[in-house]
């Protein structure tokens, strides 16, 4: 039986959280997890109450309070972190062992002059200006060929819906990367940028987000990213409407 002690342990406020994820990695003990789209403490025995994880959120919705509930039991994390890594590496072994053609890296040419003329004119304003695949921040190895000493656009993934210039705007000339801050795993894209930008020489960053607050996640994740790495890059977030217009 789990004794009962008064002691410190983080609060989490739904009202406040947004769901984004940022203070799951920085919870050392895997005590936090999100569930039904907030930030909840599943075990308060998994929680030592040192708050390491309340500078991560952006919502200030995280707090310590002083109240009774379960002793903070070491050898119940160190059970939960084996697990949940166990989980981890079940879960990656399909996607890859799978051999998925999204994944294939590859460089997308423009057409020539001779397909250019083919184009019927009223579908040469909306033509792509992408130029290479995969885009799906999980699926982008920092190694890819493409993202050498490039111009990097970051972009969550309700964006390209609402903002019909994306391509003209912000793609063209831009290599680009898209994700869903609220409901992937913030702490591997914080893995996956520090290391994009240790090896890439990346030159800019321009990060495209919606006026949403889950949204909000998505500049963190690249600069504390971009801080792991100890490089030096400057960073551009621009906000979206929900009716599609810039709003800064």
């Amino acid at each position: 039986m789990t004794m009962k002690i008064m002691r410190k342990i983080i609060e989490i406020d739904e009202k406040k959280c947004t769901g984004c994820g940022l203070c799951v990695p920085a919870c050392a003990e895997g005590a936090i997890e999100i569930i039904d789209g907030k930030a909840k403490v599943i075990k308060d025995l998994l929680c030592d109450g040192l708050g390491a994880c309340i500078g991560d959120c952006p919502e200030d919705a995280l707090h310590i309070v002083e109240r009774e509930t379960d002793a903070y039991d070491e050898e119940a994390v160190h059970k939960h972190l084996a697990a949940q890594a166990s989980e981890k590496r079940a879960s990656d072994e399909p996607a890859s062992a799978c051999g998925c053609p999204s994944a294939h890296i590859m460089n997308i040419q423009p057409p020539s002059p001779c397909q250019s003329a083919n184009i019927p004119k009223s579908q040469i304003s909306g033509a792509s200006a992408l130029s290479h695949w995969p885009v799906q921040i999980r699926l982008i190895p920092p190694t890819a060929p493409f993202l050498k000493g490039a111009d990097l656009l970051v972009t969550a993934d309700c964006v390209p819906v609402s903002y019909p210039d994306l391509h003209t705007t912000y793609l063209k000339g831009r290599k680009v990367m898209l994700g869903c801050p609220k409901f992937d795993d913030a702490q591997s894209y914080i893995e996956k940028f520090r290391d994009i930008f240790s090896v890439a020489d990346i030159k800019s960053v321009t990060v495209l987000i919606m006026e949403v607050p889950c949204c909000s996640g998505m500049p963190t994740i690249v600069k504390r990213g971009l801080e792991l790495s100890g490089a030096t890059v400057p960073i551009e977030v621009v906000v979206i409407s929900l009716d599609g217009q810039i709003k800064r």
